[in-house]
C-alpha cells in the first residue's frame, strides 16, 4: 500500500528565508522544525523536500553546494531525531543566467515534475498527502496531484496570503510548520 506523504517547502518552511542561501552556516532551523517533522514521521507520513533552487542556474551557487546543504540539513535533523526521506531541487529558471539552466522545464514548482518524481521514487499516495509551503507556487503541484495544501505564514506566507492565487486555496493557513503539523494530523486521524 501506498504511503501518504508531506511534501515541503525549503525556505521560509523548514528553515528561515535567507534569499539565495550561499553559505551552510546561514541555515537556520526554525525552532519547531524537528519536532514537527518527528511528529510527522511518527504518524506515518514519508518526508520530501521539494525547492526551487533557480540560484544555481543565475551562477550563483551549483549544484553540489545544494547537496552539501542539504546533507547538512540532514545532520542537524538526525541530531534532534527526525529524518526526511528525499530531497528534490530544482536547478532552472526561464531567465537563468547560465545557458544550460535557462529551459522551462517541468520541474520547477508550480510544476509537478519533482512531484511526481517523488511518489514514483518513495511509493506515496498524493490523495492522502499533503504540501505545505510559504507561497501559492509550493501548493500548487500538490494540490494538481489531489494532495490537501497548507500555507504558512513563515517565510513569505504573510505576503502570499496578501495576494491571493487564482489558481489554487489551500485547505488550511497555518502560523507555521508546527501549526501546520497539528492540523495535517487531525486530518489524517479522521
Amino acid at each position: 500500500m501506498s504511503t501518504p506523504a508531506v511534501f515541503l517547502d525549503r525556505d521560509g518552511t523548514l528553515i528561515e528565508e535567507a534569499g539565495y542561501l550561499d553559505r551552510v552556516d546561514r541555515i537556520t532551523l526554525f525552532p519547531w522544525t524537528v519536532d514537527a517533522l518527528r511528529m510527522l514521521r511518527r504518524a506515518g507520513f514519508a518526508l520530501v523536500v521539494i525547492t526551487n533552487q533557480s540560484g544555481i542556474g543565475r551562477g550563483l551557487i551549483d549544484e553540489a553546494f545544494v547537496e552539501s546543504t542539504h546533507r547538512a540539513l540532514d545532520e542537524r535533523l538526525e541530531t534532534g531525531g527526525a529524518r526526511v526521506d528525499g530531497y528534490y531541487h530544482c536547478p532552472h529558471h526561464p531567465q537563468a543566467d547560465l545557458e544550460a539552466y535557462r529551459i522551462q522545464c517541468d520541474c520547477r514548482k508550480p510544476a509537478t515534475g519533482l512531484f511526481t518524481k517523488a511518489i514514483a521514487a518513495l511509493d506515496i499516495d498524493p490523495a492522502r498527502s499533503f504540501g505545505v509551503g510559504d507561497r501559492w507556487q509550493d501548493l500548487e503541484p500538490a494540490i494538481a496531484l489531489s494532495a490537501r495544501g497548507v500555507l504558512v505564514k513563515t517565510g513569505y506566507g504573510v505576503s502570499a496570503l496578501a495576494r491571493p492565487s487564482a489558481r489554487v486555496a489551500a485547505a488550511h493557513v497555518a502560523d507555521n510548520l508546527m501549526d501546520a503539523t497539528t492540523w495535517i494530523l487531525r486530518q489524517h486521524g479522521s
